[in-house]
């Protein structure tokens, strides 16, 4: 389990700075070689439309890369990790707490490769302190820092 477990994690977490890194220079190996083409194409066959075609294939293509990225850093700029799995592994570390205990208020976040913040808000009427979620959370190295606001329900 512990192997699946990290696994899972390594397949979500990437570098954005490397991935971008890696599509601009796939993406200029690729502009490069259509361009490459399309002056063959027009010297030997008369296709000048070529250069035109393969130019906007170009920009498509680019662009569709330049989209994924954009949407990747937006969710981390924009803080929305909760769909990670790492939230689903909070939520059950909290639920098999000793205790009864109920999630007011869960906030995920990236801050790192592979690393995550995380703000929870726990309402228990039986006796639990801070130090006991963050030791029980501990079990996910990829947890880094941990606030824990614990109430009483009204």
């Amino acid at each position: 389990h512990e192997h699946e477990h990290e696994h899972e994690h390594r397949k979500h977490s990437h570098d954005l700075n490397q991935k971008a890194a890696f599509l601009h220079v796939v993406a200029d190996a690729v502009t490069s070689v259509f361009a490459i083409i399309a002056l063959l194409a027009g010297k030997y066959f008369g296709w000048a439309f070529l250069d035109a075609v393969l130019g906007v294939a170009g920009a498509v293509l680019v662009a569709r890369w330049a989209w994924g990225l954009i949407r990747d850093t937006g969710r981390t700029l924009l803080d929305a990790e909760m769909d990670h799995p790492v939230v689903a592994e909070i939520r059950e570390v909290i639920v098999g707490l000793p205790v009864q205990v109920e999630i007011t208020d869960l906030h995920v976040w990236k801050v790192g490769r592979g690393k995550f913040a995380c703000i929870l808000a726990l309402e228990t009427r039986d006796d639990l302190n801070a130090d006991q979620v963050r030791d029980a959370l501990s079990i996910h190295e990829e947890v880094g820092h941990i606030s824990v606001e614990i109430n009483m329900p009204l």
